[in-house]
C-alpha cells in the first residue's frame, strides 16, 4: 500500500466518525494552543525586559552616595556628602575603561506652566548623561557647555511631562517654572517607557547639573555619578578600578567602610529576565500536560477503532494485506488526527495571543520556533500513542478477526 493510498484511507476513516474524531483532536488543539499562547506571552515579557535593559543604558555603572554610621545608626544610601565634581574629573582622567561620565543631582519638584502644574523629578546632569542612558532628543536640542558653566535655566522634558503640561502643543522655547525658577524648554526627550522596576522613565526633566546644585537644591556635593564601561566585558573590572580610585580620593583606610556604592542596574534587569524565562518554561510545561492528555485520548479512540473494525482488518489481511500495511494504516490515522489538531491548535494559539495582546495591552510574540516545536510535538504524540493500537491491529489473526462479532 503506497503512501497516497494510506493517507486517503486514513482521512476517509476520520471523516466517517466526524464527531468522535473532532472530540479526540480537541485535546491536541487545546494543548498546542496553550503551549503557543504561553510561550508567546513569555517571549513578549522577555522582549519587554530586553527593551528595559536597553533603556537603562548599555554597560551603565551607577556610583551613588553611600551610607554612614553615626553612633551605631546606619543611614542607608545617600547618607554621605562625599561624591564631588573632583571625583568625576578623576574618573574621567584615570579610568581608561570608563567613558561618558556624568554628574547627577536629583529631587522632586513642582512644575507650573500657565494654569497647568505637575510634580516630577528633576535631574541635574551633563550632556554625557544622554549617552549613558542611550537617550535621544526628538525635538529641539541639548543644553551646551556654556549653559553648564553659567548655570543657565534651560531644560529638556520627558514625554510624560510634555503631555501633562503642554498636551499636544509644542513646548520648545516655552518657559515653565521649576520651584519658582523660570526655565526655558530647549528639547524633548524620546519616549523611554517603563523601567525594569515599573517606573515611568519619561516623567523627568533634565537640567545642567550646576543649575540644579546651585538654584534648585543648594548643595555642593553630588547624589550620583553615571558612567558607562567601554564594553560589557570590562564592566566588572571598571567597577573595581572606580572603587579603588574613590577609596584613594576619599582617604578610606584599608578595611574601612566605603562611603559610596556601585550598582550595575542591568544585573537587576537580567534577574527579572531570568525569572520571566523560568516562569515561561513552567507555564509551557503545564500546558504540555494537556498534549499528553490529548495523546492518551488518541490512543483510547484508536483502540476502540481497532475493536470496531476487527472484521475489516480480517478482510484486508485475507485478501493479501500484510501486518505492516495494517499497522501503517492505523498509525496514519493517529498521525492525521494529531496533525489536524496541531494545525487548528496553532491557529487557536496565535489567535489567543493576539486577543490577549489587544485586550490587556500585554506584548506577545509568536515565534516560528514555538510553532514548529508545538506542531512537531503534536506529531510525535500521534505517532507515540498511535503505535500501540496500530501494532495491536497488525498482530490480529485473520481467521479470528473474520469470526469477530
Amino acid at each position: 500500500m503506497n503512501l497516497f493510498v494510506i493517507q486517503r484511507v486514513a482521512l476517509k476513516a476520520i471523516w466517517q466518525n466526524t464527531m468522535r474524531s473532532a472530540l479526540t483532536a480537541l485535546g491536541i488543539i487545546i494543548g498546542v494552543g496553550a503551549v503557543i499562547c504561553t510561550v508567546a506571552i513569555g517571549d513578549g515579557a522577555s522582549a519587554r525586559v530586553e527593551q528595559a535593559i536597553t533603556n537603562i543604558g548599555a554597560n551603565m555603572i551607577w556610583i551613588e552616595a553611600g551610607g554612614v554610621n553615626r553612633g551605631g545608626v546606619r543611614t542607608g544610601s545617600h547618607g554621605t556628602k562625599t561624591l564631588s565634581l573632583e571625583d568625576v574629573r578623576a574618573i574621567q582622567e584615570r579610568i581608561p575603561l570608563v567613558t561618558n561620565v556624568s554628574p547627577n543631582v536629583d529631587t522632586r519638584v513642582q512644575l507650573v506652566y500657565g494654569n497647568q502644574n505637575w510634580n516630577s523629578t528633576v535631574r541635574g546632569v551633563s550632556q554625557a548623561f544622554l549617552a549613558v542612558k542611550g537617550w535621544a532628543v526628538v525635538r529641539g536640542g541639548v543644553f551646551t557647555d556654556a549653559d553648564i558653566q553659567r548655570s543657565a535655566n534651560v531644560c529638556l522634558l520627558g514625554q510624560t511631562v510634555v503631555d501633562q503640561l503642554f498636551g499636544t502643543d509644542n513646548p520648545i522655547g516655552e518657559e515653565i517654572r521649576i520651584q519658582q525658577q523660570p526655565c526655558t524648554v530647549v528639547g524633548v526627550l524620546d519616549v523611554k517607557g517603563q523601567s525594569a522596576m515599573g517606573q515611568d522613565q519619561d516623567d523627568t526633566i533634565l537640567m545642567p547639573y550646576t543649575t540644579v546644585m546651585k538654584k534648585i537644591k543648594g548643595q555642593t556635593w553630588l547624589d550620583d555619578i553615571m558612567c558607562t564601561a567601554t564594553s560589557a566585558g570590562v564592566a566588572d573590572r571598571a567597577e573595581e578600578d572606580i572603587a579603588a580610585l574613590l577609596r584613594e580620593t576619599h582617604h578610606i583606610r584599608q578595611g574601612g567602610d566605603d562611603d559610596f556604592s556601585l550598582r550595575h542596574p542591568t544585573e537587576i534587569a537580567d534577574a527579572v529576565k531570568q525569572s520571566t524565562q523560568t516562569m515561561e518554561m513552567l507555564l509551557a510545561a503545564v500546558a504540555s500536560v494537556s498534549l499528553l492528555v490529548g495523546g492518551i485520548g488518541i490512543m483510547n479512540i484508536m483502540l476502540v477503532s481497532v475493536t470496531e473494525r476487527t472484521r475489516e482488518i480480517g478482510v484486508r489481511m485475507a485478501i493479501g494485506a500484510k501486518g505492516r500495511d495494517v499497522r501503517a494504516q492505523f498509525l496514519a490515522e493517529a498521525l492525521m488526527l494529531s496533525l489536524i489538531g496541531g494545525t487548528l491548535g496553532t491557529l487557536a494559539g496565535i489567535g489567543a495571543s493576539r486577543t490577549i495582546s489587544n485586550l490587556f495591552a500585554w506584548p506577545t510574540r509568536v515565534s516560528p520556533g514555538a510553532i514548529l516545536l508545538a506542531f512537531g510535538f503534536s506529531a510525535a504524540i500521534g505517532i507515540f500513542f498511535g503505535f500501540y493500537p496500530a501494532s495491536k491491529a497488525a498482530s490480529l489473526d485473520p481467521i479470528d478477526a473474520l469470526r469477530f462479532e
